[in-house]
């Protein structure tokens, strides 16, 4: 049973209100410990997440919002022996705007303490002013909702400063390296051109690679040039501003540093321009020409007829690459100071040894001809240089064996690269003796049967000029970081080819050339000039027959103590094989050098040849 108002639990009865009053008094208690507990846990996490923050959520956020921009740095300069720029780099910037972001904005005025506020229309008139453009062109600029938009491209430094001084916070500038070529077409092919390029690998845009398309020294030195970028880092609210008062590193850009060449711009153009001219009179496919200081390889010039200005977009594949390096073909008699300097070294003749030489050479059932009808002559290796006769060449070089001659090409440096520091050089062709036929061991010594660029011909009279030691041609004469420091390019120790007698002697030989022979041309009012002239045939493009010359004269000045090398050459002129004697180069040689020679106000000579007779003595024309 029941007591009215009781309530039964089990077999007791219990107050009402009393029950009440102690299940509110547990769920309080109980409530209040979840919350408290509750709070507890959330500081926890607070602290967890702010203080410890395991799973780099602090950072993951603050990464969202941080902005990477990459400051370019400057690629260095190229110069000329003289300081003359041919290649720098100026800078320029693309002023854009985020026009969802366009509106009013604070700025401190100079004098200041307060900042102002300043409406969108008020900053249209300020760019439009620094920007000279029309207000409603700015305003057609910043009115839109792309978060990227260029105001105006390639704006000076000077224009970007003004315009980043309005601090306007959506106004940014896009930096910009435009690579200028004052010069032009002077040196363009020596210079080179800068070209970095993506590609598709597969066709497509889905995987690309970046290919390096630069040519000449902005290619080879090119690791010096470039430079370091710098890096700027920043961070943007959620509307995309930048915040002022952001976490920001700067990390400054190392500009590239400048590269000195040996090139001398005014005999450059010089060379250029007279190489152009024959070439053109002649019309010849090229013409090239080197200008050198024997002493120590250094190249003032590398002219070509047609080159490239690598500021242009327009060019020809052929006119990227010096043609003096790029370019092979057969030497022809420049290639009988070769043979000359290697049986006088090797102690077989001497200037005046006398040779029977009869009006066609029948050897090994081959028969060898010049260029020039004459009777059986007692010629002296003089004599047979100075006219050049093919002949009395083959006679005197057979005096080596065939392997001889081999090592002989390959001494000079022939089938081997330079060393030049520049893109496309070719290492020509020297075929090893024992694969020679019976006529190319006599042909290797008057220069036919082998290939070989104009420069590698030039470095044989380099060694004969330097007193027998060759060099390794030089193009690059300093390097220059951004402090001012120099960096000196040494010239390397040369190689001893033949004795300085040996030298001295051929000498004596290649100004029988100018001053008794076929390069009368060549001579220089002041000033003793050795040299030798050039003319072989050219194999046909899709045949194995000739059908074309080239004619090429190499000679050093002033000959007694030689100081400067040119060489001038000229590839398939039209003219007829009666002719090609006429299209010589060497009063192009004579101009060119006169002209360095003046440029370096070298003394006049002050002695006169001392010349071996070209006959023996008795004898002359007639035999």
């Amino acid at each position: 049973m029941t007591e009215p108002g009781g309530t039964m639990k089990g077999s007791q009865y219990e107050d009402p209100v009393q029950g009440i009053k102690e299940t509110v008094g547990r769920r309080g208690f109980l409530t209040g410990t979840i919350a408290a507990a509750g709070f507890g846990l959330v500081g926890a996490r607070l602290a967890y997440l702010q203080g410890l923050d395991p799973d780099g959520l602090a950072d993951a956020a603050k990464k969202k919002r941080t902005r990477e921009q990459v400051i370019p740095a400057l690629r260095g300069e190229i110069l000329d022996i003289n300081g003359n720029v041919l290649a720098r780099s100026v800078q320029r910037y693309n002023i854009t705007v985020d026009q969802s972001a366009v509106g009013p904005f604070k700025r401190y005025e100079e004098g200041s303490n307060k900042p102002v506020e300043v409406t969108a229309t008020e900053l249209v008139y300020e760019l439009a002013d620094i920007l000279e453009m029309k207000d409603e062109d700015i305003k057609n600029a910043l009115d839109g909702n792309l978060r990227y938009k260029v105001v105006k491209d390639n704006v000076t430094p000077a224009i970007y400063n003004k315009v980043q001084a309005l601090g306007a916070p959506y106004i940014y500038g896009e930096i910009l390296s435009e690579r200028k070529y004052p010069n032009g077409q002077v040196a363009g092919s020596v210079v080179g051109r800068y070209s970095i390029v993506e590609e598709a690998v597969d066709g497509t845009s889905n995987q690309t690679r970046t290919a390096n398309n630069s040519v000449g020294i902005e290619r080879t030195m090119g690791e010096h040039l470039a430079g370091k970028d710098g890096l700027r880092v920043y961070e943007i609210s959620a509307d995309g501003i930048r915040i002022p008062i952001g976490d920001e590193q700067n990390t400054p850009a190392e500009d590239g540093k400048n590269i000195r060449l040996t090139i001398n711009q005014d005999v450059q153009y010089f060379a250029q321009q007279v190489v152009k001219a024959r070439a053109d009179e002649l019309k010849a496919e090229w013409g090239t020409a080197i200008v050198m200081d024997v002493r120590d390889g250094s190249i003032l010039a590398l002219a070509d007829s047609s080159t490239m200005d690598p500021g242009s977009d327009k060019f020809e594949i052929a006119d990227m690459n010096p043609r003096a390096i790029s370019q092979v073909f057969e030497p022809g008699s420049t290639e009988k100071i070769l043979t000359t300097a290697a049986v006088l070294d090797e102690g077989l003749v001497t200037p005046e040894t006398v040779f029977d030489v009869p009006a066609e050479l029948v050897i090994d059932q081959q028969t060898i001809t010049d260029a020039f009808v004459h009777p059986a002559q007692k010629r002296t290796v003089t004599g047979i240089i100075a006219d050049s006769m093919n002949t009395g060449t083959v006679m005197m070089g057979s005096k080596l064996t065939k392997e001889q001659r081999y090592n002989w090409l390959k001494k000079f440096g022939l089938g081997d690269f330079t060393g030049v520091e520049l893109t496309g050089e070719s290492q020509g062709l020297v075929s090893d003796w024992r694969d020679w036929d019976i006529r190319q061991q006599y042909t290797v010594l008057f220069g036919q049967g082998i290939a070989q660029t104009a420069l590698q011909t030039a470095m044989i009279y380099q060694a004969i000029a330097n007193k027998g030691v060759m060099l390794k041609p030089r193009i690059i004469d300093a390097v220059l970081d951004n402090q001012g420091t120099e960096e000196k390019r040494p010239v390397e120790e040369g190689t001893r080819i033949v004795s300085e007698e040996t030298a001295r002697k051929t000498l004596s030989i290649m100004e029988a050339v100018v001053y008794e022979g076929g390069a009368k041309g060549a001579q220089v009012e002041g000033y003793r000039v050795a040299g030798k002239t050039g003319t072989a045939e050219n194999v046909g493009k899709n045949s194995s027959t000739y059908d074309g010359w080239t004619t090429s004269f190499v000679g050093v000045a002033p000959s007694e103590d030689p100081r400067f090398l040119v060489s001038v050459t000229i590839h398939r002129p039209q003219t007829t094989a009666a002719a090609v004697g006429l299209a010589n180069t060497t009063e192009q040689f004579a101009e060119i050098m006169e002209k360095t020679l003046h440029t370096y106000n070298v003394p006049r000579s002050s002695t006169e040849p001392q010349l071996t007779p070209k006959f023996a003595e008795g004898h002359d024309e007639t035999g």
